[in-house]
């Protein structure tokens, strides 16, 4: 099921002969990747070394939401987020005055957004949609759980982003366009 495709762009692999044509043309290299390409695929190297970690080792073939969830909680011990347990006197305090013995964790915005590169570079990497453990429903309700934790833990309700909408200005000259 492994597919070179997403290797063979990013790697600048093609088809086109490597001799130059004409004279002294030199073949120029491929564009560097964008800060998000490269996060990505180093994001998908890492989830396949720790898959070839587990013992026994799992085939990205045999991956499925449990193993991202391990992923995920294997990751929480490299975390620069303070989550304050509910026992912690500054439990539920945005900025608290002192410091204490929780647990860092990683932030949820930054499991959201690995999840999303993830969950791209499955399907880039030849994996089909129907499939993809990344886009499970497991791993969208530990994610959301993640975040009212630690909004919790904060003393901070997260708010959803209200999308911004075009007002629609009225028109002044009359035109045939309905106004709203």
């Amino acid at each position: 099921m492994s597919n070179n495709k997403g290797k063979d762009v990013a790697e600048g692999s093609s088809s086109r002969s490597s001799a130059s044509s004409g004279g002294g043309d030199q073949q120029q290299p491929p564009p560097p990747l964008s800060r998000y390409e490269s996060q990505k695929r180093r994001d998908w190297n890492t989830f396949g070394q720790y898959l070839r970690n587990q013992r026994p080792p799992v085939a990205l073939s045999q991956c499925n939401s449990n193993h991202v969830l391990e992923f995920l909680r294997y990751l929480d011990q490299f975390g620069k987020t303070k989550v304050h347990l509910q026992g912690c006197v500054f439990f539920g305090q945005p900025e608290p005055p002192g410091p204490c013995i929780c647990p860092l964790r990683q932030a949820w915005g930054s499991l959201d957004a690995l999840i999303g590169r993830l969950r791209a570079a499955y399907e880039e990497n030849g994996g089909l949609p129907e499939t993809n453990p990344f886009a499970s429903g497991a791993i969208r309700v530990y994610l959301r759980e993640v975040r009212d934790s630690q909004a919790k833990a904060r003393g901070i309700p997260y708010k959803k982003k209200k999308k911004k909408r075009n007002p629609v200005k009225p028109n002044d000259d009359n035109s045939s366009f309905p106004t709203q």
